[in-house]
């Protein structure tokens, strides 16, 4: 998979702008704010329907406009033409191959993506719907079924939650009701628990092999999957704590509550972990993501890498670049030094299309 053009119009801080890219590995360089992350969040856009970045689309268009739109040309076996238009009235638009989608969950997973970012050290530091978002992205990427589960089980549960708010002012309670939420959002959580399940134990192996690549250290990485549908289904939970749901007002329970929990030899990473081991972790765990999309989808995923370098050792620097050389896969890469990026690629045989903002 490559994407050949990539064009822009009101999106962040570009007014209008189209790239050609004709090399596998392309390396964008320029000053803060010079638009390098924005860059690949348009073509992580066109891939996953939305911003890796902000949670609303109106946060894409360019200030102080209305609207914007966002158009690559993919090759992948064919040619495919990927459109975002954001109308003036914040309608969003999405079409492949001139054929507008009626739903944005059927692109997800065309065309696979993978992108890492300063920000991801959040998998690490902050709290547990960060970490469910990261195996959402991949799992939605893999398994259609899995993203219509999770929109459904969602819909429920914010009506459930809806229900025991109002409850707060009534003094009859409905329970049959609360009877038909409990089995609905049983029955939509133990697909995208068993999902889970199955790629969490995938990616563990993968990103303990990648990490003792990139660090070349004798250092073991833990993944653990909780859920509190390990020992029981949804539907007794959530009637076993049914009073603190009542009296909380919102449900408590379930695979919104799912967690990934990161150890480095058998302590907590997030604690015992350096700044280098950390980057390290982050790093494979990223990796082995990308690793288990190329093995069970159709196409070799893009890779975005977003000032990657910055506070990087030598030695873990050189390991990276050497991975990412073994993908055949279109890398993108930024950086606000130049020098930096050709010193890491002066080493290979990879032919680096440079592009300055």
């Amino acid at each position: 998979m490559q994407v050949h053009q990539l064009y822009l119009f009101q999106f962040k801080n570009y007014a209008e702008k189209s790239f050609q890219f004709n090399k596998q590995i392309v390396c964008i360089t320029g000053k803060n704010g010079s638009g390098k992350t924005n860059l690949l969040d348009a073509i992580y856009f066109l891939c996953f329907t939305k911003s890796y970045f902000v949670h609303s689309d109106a946060f894409c268009v360019m200030n102080e406009q209305q609207g914007m739109r966002i158009q690559a040309d993919i090759e992948k076996g064919n040619h495919y033409v990927v459109q975002c238009i954001i109308r003036e009235n914040g309608k969003k638009e999405f079409s492949t191959a001139g054929v507008a989608y009626t739903q944005l969950s059927k692109h997800i997973g065309k065309f696979p993506v993978v992108i890492i970012t300063p920000d991801d050290t959040q998998l690490i530091t902050e709290g547990s719907e960060v970490r469910r978002k990261f195996i959402d992205i991949l799992i939605s990427q893999l398994d259609e079924n899995y993203m219509r589960n999770l929109i459904a089980y969602n819909k429920i549960l914010q009506q459930r939650n809806a229900l025991l708010k109002k409850w707060h002012e009534l003094q009859d309670k409905d329970y049959a009701v609360l009877d038909i939420y409990d089995d609905q959002l049983s029955e939509y959580a133990r697909p995208i628990y068993n999902a889970r399940n199955t790629y969490i134990a995938q990616l563990k192996q993968k990103t303990n092999a990648i990490y003792q690549y990139i660090s070349e250290a004798n250092e073991h990485i833990e993944i653990e999957y909780q859920s509190q549908l390990h020992q029981q289904n949804l539907t007794e939970i959530l009637k076993h704590n049914r009073p603190k749901d009542i009296m909380l007002q919102r449900t408590n329970y379930g695979i919104h509550k799912d967690d990934l929990y990161f150890t480095l030899n058998q302590m907590p990473l997030k604690i015992a972990a350096s700044q280098g081991q950390r980057k390290s972790f982050l790093f494979a765990l990223k990796f082995a993501q990308f690793e288990i999309l190329k093995e069970q989808t159709d196409s070799i995923p893009l890779l975005l890498l977003d000032d990657i370098f910055e506070k990087l050792d030598e030695k873990r620097g050189t390991q990276l670049i050497q991975y990412i050389c073994q993908q055949n896969t279109q890398v993108f890469i930024t950086d606000t030094h130049q020098e930096r990026l050709s010193k890491a690629f002066e080493n290979t045989d990879k032919e680096v299309q440079w592009i300055a903002l």
